[in-house]
C-alpha cells in the first residue's frame, strides 16, 4: 500500500492511546502473513530491550531500544500518526506452521500491509 489503510491506522492509534496489548490482528505483507497481538510501541521496545539485555552477545544493542524510549519519542496520542504495527506473541504463518512456535516480536510498516483481519489466525501441524 502506498497509503496505509485509515481504519488500520486508527486501530494502531487506539492500541497506543489505551496502552493495550490485547488486540489480535493478522496482516499480509510482502512475503509473509503475520498473526499475533498488537502492543504499544513503548511496551514493544521495552520488551525487545529486555530480551537483548539477557543475551551475552546482543546486550549492547539494547541501548538502541532504550535510548529511543528516553529520547522523547512521542506516542500517537500526542498528534503523531502511527507508522508501524508492533506485534508480540506473533508468528509468521508458513503453510501449516507458525514460526516461531512460542511467538516473536515483529515491527511492520503500516504502508507495507496489503490486507488484514481482526483476530489471530490459528494453524495446525496436522
Amino acid at each position: 500500500m502506498t497509503h496505509p489503510d485509515d481504519l488500520l491506522v486508527a486501530i494502531a492509534a487506539m492500541v497506543e492511546s489505551r496502552h493495550s496489548s490485547q488486540m489480535s490482528l493478522t496482516v499480509v505483507i510482502p512475503g509473509a502473513v503475520i498473526t499475533g497481538r498488537l502492543a504499544p510501541e513503548a511496551l514493544w521496545k521495552e520488551r525487545v530491550a529486555e530480551v537483548l539485555r539477557d543475551s551475552a552477545h546482543l546486550g549492547q544493542f539494547a541501548a538502541a531500544f532504550t535510548s529511543a524510549l528516553a529520547g522523547g519519542d512521542h506516542p500517537p496520542e500526542h498528534g503523531r500518526r502511527p507508522t508501524h504495527l508492533h506485534f508480540h506473541v506473533a508468528r509468521i504463518l508458513q503453510g501449516s506452521f507458525g514460526i516461531p512456535d512460542t511467538g516473536g516480536m515483529y515491527r511492520v510498516a503500516l504502508e507495507d500491509v496489503s490486507a488484514w483481519t481482526i483476530g489471530d489466525i490459528g494453524y495446525s501441524d496436522q
